[in-house]
C-alpha cells in the first residue's frame, strides 16, 4: 500500500538513476515491473542489489518482434514507463513515446538521458561524476586542499536524475487524475 497503490509502472533496465527511480515508486505502493534482457533474468539476478526490491523482473528480447509485442501489450494497461537510455534508441526498438501513446493516451512516458535530447553531447554516455563535475558540484566535496572525493551515485545519478525522474512521475500522476 502507499500513495501510488494501483499505480502500474514498467521499468526498462537500465542502471544507475532508472533503477533508483523505479525503487521510489515502488516504495510509495507502486505495482513495478522492470523489463530486462532475456539472459539477464536468473534466479539470484536480484541477490544483494539494494535497488532492484520492490517490484518484478521479467526477461524480453527487446530485439525480436515477439519481445517488443510483449511490451506493448504491457503498455495498453501501464500507467507509467520509464527508460534511461540514449536518445533515438527506444524508438529504434519500436517503443519510443509516440509508438506506446498510440497504444495508451494516458501513459505517462518518463525518460531520462545523460545530456538531454537534443545538442552537441546528446549521443554521448553520462555518468554521475561528469555531471556533478560540469556542474561544479564535484568541487566542494572533500577536504580543502586535497582532491575532491568521488561520492559514489549518489548525487547526480539519484539525488539528481533518479530523483527528478521520480517527482516528474509523481506530478503527471497527479495532472493526469485532475
Amino acid at each position: 500500500m502507499g500513495p501510488l497503490a494501483n499505480i502500474k509502472v514498467i521499468e526498462i533496465a537500465g542502471i544507475g538513476p532508472g533503477p533508483f527511480c523505479a525503487m521510489m515508486l515502488a516504495d510509495m505502493g507502486a505495482e513495478v515491473i522492470r523489463v530486462d534482457r532475456a539472459q539477464s533474468v536468473t534466479p539470484d539476478a536480484k541477490n544483494g542489489d539494494l535497488l532492484q526490491r520492490g517490484r518484478s523482473v521479467i526477461g524480453v528480447d527487446l530485439k525480436n518482434a515477439e519481445g517488443i509485442a510483449l511490451v506493448l501489450d504491457m503498455v495498453e494497461k501501464a500507467d507509467v514507463i520509464i527508460e534511461g537510455f540514449r536518445p533515438g534508441v527506444m524508438e529504434r526498438l519500436g517503443l519510443g513515446p509516440d509508438v506506446c501513446l498510440a497504444r495508451n493516451p494516458k501513459l505517462i512516458y518518463g525518460r531520462m538521458t545523460g545530456w538531454g535530447q537534443e545538442g552537441p553531447m546528446s549521443q554521448a554516455a553520462g555518468h554521475d561524476i561528469d555531471y556533478i563535475a560540469l556542474s561544479g558540484a564535484l568541487h566542494s566535496i572533500g577536504r580543502e586542499g586535497e582532491r575532491p572525493v568521488p561520492p559514489l551515485n549518489l548525487v547526480g545519478d539519484f539525488g539528481g536524475c533518479g530523483m527528478l525522474l521520480a517527482y516528474g512521475v509523481a506530478c503527471a500522476l497527479i495532472e493526469r487524475a485532475s
